[in-house]
């Protein structure tokens, strides 16, 4: 039995959770979310708590129990509290501005690049510490947001210039070494 699966997922007050065979609805404050889980697992909700069961112990079932569960309750915690994930811009010269909605990068190309929030998605970004912070209520558009971000200038590993996550670590590479 799946651990993840057999946790049972609670609804927090102001969240209304509509269930229709294998179409999970989630509406909350931040927003709403709709998904559709493949068959093989049964979601049910009773008093305030959502449970997901399989109906064999097949392997794509089993794998599909832990991660339906894992989703629905990123669903709940999404359109309750939110995601956020933090990116850092390092190096000389390199920069980030808000231009209305839009974010603004300043990170060594001749022109800016501007990046436009998708529906559901905030960007503020912190100019003293150079950090821009990506919120949103669904967890997938958040990271993927993130890592678009990070991918128009990707930490190079000799003086650590770029667009990185805040908890990530850049393996730093020595360089030429001088002439004796």
């Amino acid at each position: 039995m799946s651990r993840i699966g057999r946790m049972p997922v609670t609804i927090p007050a102001g969240v209304d959770v509509e269930i229709k065979g294998l179409n999970v609805r989630v509406k909350g404050p931040k927003g709403e979310l709709e998904r559709t889980f493949p068959q093989g697992v049964q979601v049910s909700m009773d008093d305030g708590v959502i449970t997901v069961q399989r109906d064999s112990d097949e392997r794509t079932n089993r794998a599909m129990h832990g991660m339906t569960r894992a989703l629905i309750n990123n669903m709940v915690v999404g359109v309750s509290t939110g995601f956020d994930k933090v990116l850092e811009v390092n190096g000389v010269g390199y920069r980030a501005e808000m231009s209305g909605s839009n974010l603004m990068l300043y990170v060594g190309y001749s022109h800016p690049v501007k990046v436009e929030p998708p529906e559901g998605i905030s960007f503020e970004v912190d100019p003293r510490t150079r950090q821009i912070k990506i919120a949103g209520f669904d967890k997938e558009q958040v990271g993927q947001v993130a890592a678009d971000i990070r991918k128009i200038r990707p930490p190079e590993p000799y003086k650590g210039k770029g667009i990185k996550y805040l908890d990530e670590i850049i393996r730093r590479k020595a360089g030429k070494t001088g002439k004796v």
